[in-house]
């Protein structure tokens, strides 16, 4: 479908949506003048009240409410003079995909390339461009790869995609603002119609009369039923409108791999899932790892960082490349299944282009470094940039021993209300004192508990030791099977909580002498790494204090090894 065939359909869809509601204030109206005509003076007048009613939010979305602006997406805007080799890609890609160059050029945190332009007149004139290009994108792509990115973006410019996505836009945005204005109208409805009914029940309970149940179903019906007719037109529009868009989304793999080649063009596509699915598991078990800890990674390392995990992780990801992920379509999908992109894209002629650069995308910026840590100043809160920085094995260690440190947290406030028996209190500590401890690391210093994880893990063995010890466990949070039950049975039901509790304060303690570490590793989850022999002994010995006739001397001899 050209361009302005498409342009012809999204104005068609738009002005359907305005007279979809002059149809539906029209009904309104007809339906109060033909209550004059045969409805008694109080029936209408009611009548008027909720046609009016139902007219508002059909005209607050037809002419009141205006189309808010599109937000700027937070991003590192580069010049020409800043990134020669990029800028000259771009423009190369462009003159080849036959389209005007964007007029700027934003690295955002993102792994994502996109296109956007400020149309006017509804996308009929054009106006100011923008590309979007991800740096973590960049990060585990090739040149070449990247070429094909850019190059499927221009072809949205080529094809005057991102001009008609005003229209677009507009239009879906309208139906889907009324429709949420009814919903919003029925759901007021039905909670004052439910306050009523309850205001109503504690009364007759009050004068000791059997309350009605609560029933708000016909409150708000009217808005409901509004609200359904506006969703079936917007699925109309959406159904329509993104059918276009995943003509769209092939149409612009074919220029790609016409212009940067059959084999980069299916080899980005089966990149892209992969590095959404590593950067997600790379923001929120690395990047992020510290600010439970108040730590950030080294400058520059918050997206860029994620090399390291691309690089150590490569069969796996090469596993995840070779099998694509199987999506159920959906007509209301705005790109069509990745599976089916690949395919098109490998089914097409051997161009003789499999032997394109394979250098990494990176490279065409001027400094890689310097543009990662100087996204992380415009993309990063004011609170996450005034955090302390930290090399990647110190922020593993420390960010773990916080959160160890806090997961004993429930352990010691239940422990904290049982009294410990004076002979016992009186017991040596099984661990070495504060002034020789040769570490500074935050577990115990950002711990919500006032004692330190030493002194925590010596009065809990002495209560242990006191006999208190399911005195602690009824203490602990428990689910309401717990609660319920007795005897042997709730301590079966306390004792894992109660071992995860003593194993969190032992391992606090032992970083607190500097006698265990957690590992930093980019193949598996963080290790905690403890003195010869403790990985054998320590689980026996936490068995042994939570037993039911507990023994904590193998735990104390143990520590005090």
């Amino acid at each position: 479908m050209g361009a302005t065939l498409r342009a012809l359909r999204a104005l068609v869809l738009l002005t359907g949506f305005y007279l979809f509601g002059l149809i539906l204030l029209g009904a309104l109206a007809a339906l109060d003048w033909a209550a004059t005509l045969w409805a008694p003076a109080s029936v209408y007048g009611k009548l008027y009240i909720i046609t009016a009613l139902l007219a508002i939010p059909v005209v607050r979305g037809m002419f009141l409410l205006r189309t808010p602006k599109n937000e700027d997406v937070a991003g590192l805007p580069v010049t020409e003079a800043r990134e020669p080799r990029l800028w000259a890609t771009v423009r190369t890609l462009a003159e080849q995909v036959g389209t005007r160059a964007p007029d700027e050029i934003v690295l955002v945190g993102e792994t994502n390339a996109a296109v956007s332009e400020d149309s006017r007149c509804l996308g009929l004139v054009g106006g100011r461009r923008r590309l979007f290009l991800g740096l973590p994108l960049m990060a585990g792509l090739t040149e070449a790869q990247l070429r094909a990115v850019l190059a499927h973006e221009l072809g949205h410019y080529s094809n005057a995609d991102t001009r008609l996505a005003a229209i677009t836009v507009r239009g879906r945005f309208q139906v889907l603002r009324t429709v949420a204005h009814f919903e919003e109208r029925a759901g007021r409805t039905a909670a004052k119609e439910r306050a009523r009914q309850e205001k109503k029940a504690a009364k007759a309970l009050a004068k000791g009369k059997k309350a009605k149940e609560v029933d708000t179903w016909g409150a708000g019906v009217t808005y409901r039923t509004m609200a359904r007719l506006y969703t079936a037109y917007a699925k109309l529009y959406v159904r329509a409108t993104e059918s276009g868009s995943r003509r769209q989304e092939l149409a612009a793999d074919l220029a790609a791999a016409r212009i940067a080649g059959r084999d980069a063009t299916a080899s980005a596509l089966r990149e892209i899932p992969v590095l959404d699915a590593t950067h997600e598991f790379y923001m929120r078990s690395y990047a992020t790892l510290g600010v439970g800890a108040g730590l950030l990674p080294p400058r520059g390392e918050v997206f860029g960082g994620i090399r390291h995990l691309l690089a150590a992780r490569h069969e796996e990801l090469d596993t995840m490349r070779r099998e694509l992920p199987t999506e159920t379509s959906s007509p209301y999908d705005s790109h069509p299944p990745i599976a089916e992109r690949v395919a098109r894209i490998e089914a097409l002629p051997d161009d003789g282009r499999a032997s394109e650069p394979t250098r990494p995308s990176l490279g065409l910026l001027s400094s890689p470094e310097e543009a990662l840590a100087a996204l992380e100043q415009v993309v990063l809160t004011p609170e996450a940039l005034a955090m302390q920085r930290a090399e990647w094995p110190q922020l593993v260690h420390e960010s773990m021993a916080v959160y160890a440190d806090r997961l004993a947290e429930p352990l010691r406030e239940a422990m904290a209300a049982v009294a410990v028996p004076s002979a016992v209190a009186a017991r040596p500590s099984v661990s070495a004192s504060p002034s020789a401890s040769p570490s500074l690391s935050p577990s115990s210093s950002s711990s919500p508990s006032s004692s330190s994880p030493s002194s925590s893990l010596s009065a809990l063995l002495d209560v242990i030791d006191g006999g208190a010890l399911w005195e602690v466990a009824d203490r602990l949070p428990k689910s309401e099977q717990a609660r319920a039950a007795t005897g042997r049975v709730a301590r079966e039901f306390a004792r894992p909580a109660l071992r995860r509790g003593l194993s969190h304060l032992v391992t606090s303690d032992l970083i607190r002498r500097g006698r265990a570490h957690w590992q930093l590793s980019w193949t598996e989850s963080a290790r905690l790494r403890m003195p010869a022999g403790y990985e054998e002994s320590l689980p026996a010995a936490l068995d042994a204090a939570v037993a039911d006739a507990p023994d904590t001397a193998p735990l104390r001899k143990l520590l005090a090894s």
